[in-house]
């Protein structure tokens, strides 16, 4: 099977049928049609084995987790996916992978109205590039900036779930609790992008973004964006029972402080504001947890039960250590 095969038969048509790509798959770029009155929104990740997920991990759900990440990145803009593009680095054309993979990446597409339009693919270490491309009403789209002091810090779901998924995957936690370990697995191998909620938080969120990098690495960035402080009670975190029963609670609040593989949403809302967020996130079957605010200043604080709170875990930064721990 050469290179044009390997498209034709497992990419060409992969994903949703859109009747705003003119030309998809197979030519030297797509031509897309943008709706007209709205921005086009534009992310790209690139993931690598031993580094965004562990060597031999299942290929349905490398396909998943490869589109999954950037579409976070668009609900975290309150924007609609609508394009993507791939480009597959391949140490060589397994068929039974190839299957999988697209099986993953395809099924998520086709569920959120992605149409693959166009990549490439190589010879070389396992490494998947997605490039994503959707729109929001012109002007509309969330940001990391525009919330004000006093606003409210809030998140979607729960934290840390993924991260005992990921020790779970490679080995460094057991779990008696059968049920439990099978939920927390698989929300690292197939997380849920927040796309309806980030389109329903627009025009009342001030300010948001995905946390992929844990809390204690991502809060700063949207705090310095905004140009201010940030605090946090730290007992707020909204924590599952399936963490409660992989760790002791110092083990799962680090979890949940250090770990972004759950790929939830951070947010900054008006306080007046968040009763009508909450209730567009329970109409999804959605939870959001207040868990701090912002306030003057320009640094990060944290508590728990009202003592000052020192994090135990950092946010993940590729430079500064090697880890499997997908920071995207």
């Amino acid at each position: 099977m050469d290179e044009f095969e390997l498209i034709r038969r497992y990419f060409a048509h992969l994903g949703a049928t859109r009747a705003d790509v003119k030309l998809g798959v197979g030519d030297d770029a797509a031509l897309l049609r943008v709706p007209e009155g709205t921005d086009l929104v534009a992310a790209v990740d690139t993931l690598v084995e031993g580094r965004h997920f562990p060597a031999g991990a299942d290929a349905r759900s490398v396909g998943h987790r490869a589109l999954a990440v950037n579409l976070s990145d668009l609900a975290a803009m309150g924007a609609e996916p609508a394009w993507a593009t791939l480009a597959l680095t391949l140490p060589s054309a397994d068929i039974a992978w190839l299957e999988g993979f697209a099986r993953g990446f395809g099924e998520l597409a086709s569920a959120h109205g992605v149409a693959l339009v166009g990549g490439d693919t190589t010879a070389g270490p396992l490494t998947i590039s997605v490039q994503i491309l959707g729109h929001a009403p012109r002007g509309s789209a969330l940001t990391r900036a525009g919330a004000k002091a006093g606003d409210l810090l809030a998140v979607t779901g729960t934290l840390g779930d993924a991260g005992a998924g990921l020790a779970l995957a490679t080995g460094a936690l057991e779990m008696h609790d059968f049920a439990s370990a099978r939920e927390l697995l698989l929300r690292f191998e197939y997380p849920t992008p927040r796309l309806e909620f980030g389109i329903a938080a627009r025009g009342t969120a001030s300010a948001a973004m995905d946390i992929s990098d844990g809390l204690v690495g991502d809060l700063p960035k949207l705090a310095a964006a905004c140009g201010l402080a940030a605090h946090v009670d730290v007992e707020r975190l909204p924590m599952s029972r399936a963490l409660h029963a992989a760790a002791d609670v110092d083990q799962a609040r680090a979890w949940a402080l250090g770990g972004g593989d759950d790929y939830e949403l951070l947010v900054a809302v008006p306080p007046e504001k968040f009763g009508t967020l909450a209730a567009r996130a329970m109409q999804l079957n959605l939870t959001l947890t207040p868990i701090g605010a912002l306030r003057p200043g320009n640094t990060v604080t944290w508590t728990l039960h009202g003592a000052e709170f020192t994090p135990p875990v950092q946010g993940f930064d590729h430079f500064r250590r090697a880890s499997t721990q997908i920071t995207v």
